[in-house]
């Protein structure tokens, strides 16, 4: 956890985590049905591979999670600790850097405009403060984060009436008190910061690996390196995969980038986006030190239509970590090359650039390290979580738009509630699946 910037209007995208001037890259959805019929052919592939595949003995787990992300292993951890025979899948082999999840540092904050976001953040920060504690590994550095923003601007007022209703510990803060505060950050006339001091950063690679570790701990099974070909629904789901079969009474798909395909197998097409993104790295100029540099979020800012984040680097001593909230199109299997539907590379690296010299002007102007990361986007920018609307234990979590980290603890928690039919424990109307066009009410 937007359309164009300016006053009166809302950002296209919003970070709301922590990873152009050109029009959203996001397509719209799809006209057609996003749950179609099962067709003749697909039902005589399913039920082909299952008699190739009848006679060969298999375990019989209580659930089976596709994607080892940050999403998947939390999901897996709360099915393990419930006393559920649990696999883990992951089609590349661990660690990697090709999904959403790698990379060492995260921004975890309660400041939201939306209430369903806000109202996840007590428990998230609960749980992986146990999770610390559980696996006696530092996975959390508090700092503070500032929201940064145009005093007229409705989502910058927003997050303030939202944290003051929340009661979110915060301080409003103007361009000379910011200034006195945090000279590295240079506001102009008619821009505000708020802080929000339940911030931090969460170190992303050890947090993933605490997750991983702990559900093994707790009698879970990983299996790497091992890429899923189809998934054969019933009550007893079968996962084919390049390395043999596995079945499961439910199955929890979690598989970022990835998931668009693996649902249109199943029938069932969300408009999900994978997005390359730059994740740029920035030196001090001396003799000035970002040994104080706060997380921080800004809104709209430099008449930018997406959120610039920044955030203390911990992959590289002495920089900081900028990035702008918005990418390129990218089929995730070959995220180097462009799709023919947006042949053109949003300009990003240059948009950070151009923020970086008037708001951070410490900064050397040019990023001295520049990696890539991916997104998948929702055109609303809210989460999926639900189950598939005709195979009720195939649990979906995914399009988390660049935000869903920090929040993987809590979601993980809800997906194992899906899967054992219990009551979620939160309300999931905004990542209900039927929110999107096309996906009527009937269908289900």
């Amino acid at each position: 956890m937007p359309a164009k910037a300016g006053p009166g209007t809302r950002c296209l995208s919003s970070p709301r985590g922590v990873g152009s001037g050109s029009k959203v890259h996001v397509p719209k959805s799809p006209r057609r049905s996003l749950q179609r019929q099962t067709t003749k052919e697909e039902r005589h592939d399913w039920e082909g591979t299952a008699m190739a595949t009848r006679g060969k003995i298999s375990t019989l787990y209580d659930a089976l999670v596709v994607g080892a992300g940050i999403q998947g292993a939390w999901a897996a951890y709360h099915l393990a600790k419930r006393g559920q025979k649990t696999l883990l899948l992951e089609q590349f082999p661990l660690p990697h850097t090709r999904g959403s999840s790698h990379g060492q540092s995260r921004i975890i904050r309660s400041a939201y405009p939306e209430a369903h976001y806000v109202a996840m953040m007590p428990e998230a920060h609960r749980l992986w403060a146990e999770l610390e504690t559980e696996t006696g590994t530092k996975l959390y550095r508090p700092t503070t984060a500032l929201i940064l923003g145009r005093q007229e601007n409705p989502e910058f007022q927003s997050y303030c009436q939202a944290m003051e209703h929340h009661r979110i510990p915060r301080e409003t803060l103007t361009p000379k008190a910011l200034a006195q505060r945090f000279p590295e950050i240079h506001l102009r006339g008619g821009e505000m910061a708020i802080s929000d001091h339940t911030a931090g950063v969460l170190y992303a690679d050890k947090a993933l690996k605490a997750v991983q570790d702990q559900f093994r701990r707790d009698g879970g099974t990983v299996r790497d390196g091992e890429k899923v070909l189809s998934i054969i629904p019933g009550a007893v789901v079968t996962v084919i995969t390049s390395l043999g079969e596995h079945r499961a009474k439910s199955l929890v798909v979690t598989a970022g980038a990835w998931t668009g395909p693996l649902l249109a197998s199943l029938g069932l097409h969300l408009p999900l986006q994978p997005l390359r993104i730059s994740v740029c790295y920035w030196r001090a100029k001396p003799p000035a030190t970002l040994e104080a540099m706060p997380c921080f979020l800004g809104i709209c800012l430099n008449g930018s239509q997406h959120h610039i984040y920044g955030l203390p680097a911990n992959e590289y001593p002495g920089l900081v970590k900028i990035c702008y909230h918005h990418g390129t199109p990218v089929d995730p299997d070959t995220p180097d090359q462009l799709s023919q539907a947006s042949p053109n590379p949003v300009p990003d690296v240059q948009i950070l650039q151009d923020f970086v010299s008037k708001y951070l002007p410490s900064l050397d102007p040019e990023p001295a390290v520049q990696e890539r990361c991916l997104y998948t986007n929702t055109p609303d920018k809210d989460f999926v979580i639900d189950r598939h609307p005709r195979f009720r234990n195939i649990v979906i979590a995914a399009g988390f738009s660049g935000h869903g980290f920090k929040f993987a603890p809590v979601i993980g928690k809800v997906l194992g509630q899906l899967c054992l039919g219990q009551e979620p424990s939160y309300n999931l109307a905004p990542f209900r699946i039927s929110r999107f066009p096309g996906l009527t009410k009937a269908s289900l």
